[in-house]
């Protein structure tokens, strides 16, 4: 791979989506030269040797239509272009692509498009770190993918927007990040809901107040972007913030100062931003309900946590991560017995893992005592396991004997089928536990 395979010519004169773009095409490991001007870029693009050129279609100083053509007639060798417009400019881009260019995007950019595009034209990436298991936050290669990005976020310190269902973990996803940030535990994570508060209450919650600022307002009180100073500040439920407290946080965000209520003065505050929301923030900007400015500012790095229908390998492994962090002791010792393992993965979770939490939770309170069964989770919402003697069809054996296979499954997968440490646990022989698995039909 040639020594310019990743360098990529960044066109943009507006100054919050130009630094964003950098910001994330850095982490994600690409040299990347930004110009604000056409001329900037022309003489950038005859000096320099680049694998893509991402340029806006408008500049302040000509347009990208011009450096484009300007450029194919006097050097053809040029990088491929990959043009960036607004939705009311796609004829011109479309115009550009029967031209030559090679790709455009329409604004409010989708970043996974982007990155997709310039791997195409680029090549790989580098392959992720391995992550150890006490950052773990599933087993599923969805949540193993999140896992892997998170050292090289921590090192960039760029800003983050975790997007998915209400309950799905979005918040544990931040809290691992910090935990990769700050290994020691020694810096603050602060997190506030933005939609659970109005909007006065909201810009006091995050910029704070000075005393007789407001009826009720005693004493000064910090904010949480001073009470997270040199640490992490979770905004979650990012879009149902006004369109006054988007202007004031993107301010915030700009200057890393806050002005509390009733103060004159503005505090310096120094915070890594992790954001998150259940809404779809980029049709909020096509509908004008969402400050452009404001999304590139905080979607720099952008992750996606699936709902927990569509990652059913996290389901019981979170549901004994969820059992052992109990606060009583009873509950990280309980049995989960194999048909309430099945009835766990077989429901949709419409709450996701705050719904799974709930449920543990409850079945802990109203049944302490033995194994975890189906009805003890769900009671009358679960359908009945085992029907009425005389309709299933099945003798006592029968019955008796698939219950003995689903037994011995389960003590296999929870000592990764090693047959010595099962047998030990079950207080059998190998010999007996092999034939049983030779007649039960088991497989390691």
């Amino acid at each position: 791979m040639s020594s310019h395979t990743r360098n990529i010519c960044l066109v943009e004169d507006d100054e919050v989506m130009g630094e964003a773009l950098h910001d994330r095409l850095t982490l994600e490991g690409y040299d990347c030269h930004w110009c604000r001007t056409g001329a900037e870029a022309r003489q950038a693009l005859e000096s320099r040797r680049f694998a893509v050129a991402l340029c806006d279609v408008q500049l302040p100083d000509a347009n990208g239509e011009q450096l484009f053509a300007e450029l194919s007639r006097d050097r053809p060798d040029h990088p491929p272009f990959v043009f960036i417009t607004g939705y009311g400019k796609i004829d011109a881009a479309v115009r550009l692509l029967k031209l030559g260019a090679s790709d455009y995007l329409t604004k409010p950019l989708d970043i996974q498009a982007l990155l997709a595009t310039l791997g195409r034209l680029c090549g790989g990436k580098p392959k992720p770190a391995l992550v150890p298991s006490e950052y773990a936050l599933g087993i599923s290669s969805a949540m193993r993918r999140i896992e892997s990005t998170l050292p090289q976020l921590a090192r960039a310190e760029s800003s983050v927007l975790i997007t998915g269902e209400s309950g799905v973990g979005k918040e544990e996803v931040a809290r691992a990040l910090h935990r990769w940030r700050d290994p020691g535990g020694k810096l603050p994570f602060v997190a506030v809901n933005c939609g659970a508060l109005t909007e006065s209450l909201l810009e006091a919650e995050l910029f704070g107040h000075v005393k007789g600022a407001f009826t009720g307002a005693n004493k000064d009180k910090k904010g949480v972007f001073e009470l997270a100073h040199g640490g992490t500040l979770f905004l979650d439920e990012v879009g149902e913030m006004s369109a006054l407290m988007q202007v004031k946080l993107l301010r915030a965000i700009q200057e890393r100062k806050v002005t509390r209520v009733g103060a004159e003065k503005p505090t310096s505050v120094s915070i890594n931003l992790v954001c998150a929301t259940h809404q779809d923030l980029k049709k909020m900007v096509e509908e004008g309900r969402f400050r452009e400015d404001l999304y590139y500012r905080i979607h720099v790095v952008h992750l996606h946590v699936p709902p927990l229908r569509e990652r059913r390998d996290d389901i019981l492994w979170l549901t004994r991560r969820l059992l052992d962090g109990m606060a009583d002791p009873r509950c990280k010792r309980r049995e989960v017995l194999p048909a309430t393992e099945r009835a766990l993965l077989e429901r949709p979770w419409p709450g996701n893992v705050r719904e799974l939490k709930h449920c543990l939770e409850r079945a802990c309170v109203l049944f302490p005592d033995g194994p975890l069964t189906p009805k003890a989770l769900f009671g009358e919402m679960q359908p009945v396991e085992v029907q009425d003697v005389g309709t299933t069809g099945d003798s006592l054996g029968s019955y008796l004997e698939a219950r003995e296979k689903e037994y011995i499954e389960q003590a296999l997968r929870g000592h990764s089928g090693r047959i010595a440490e099962t047998a030990a646990a079950l207080g059998i022989s190998r010999k007996n536990l092999w034939e049983k698995m030779r007649k039960l039909d088991i497989h390691e």
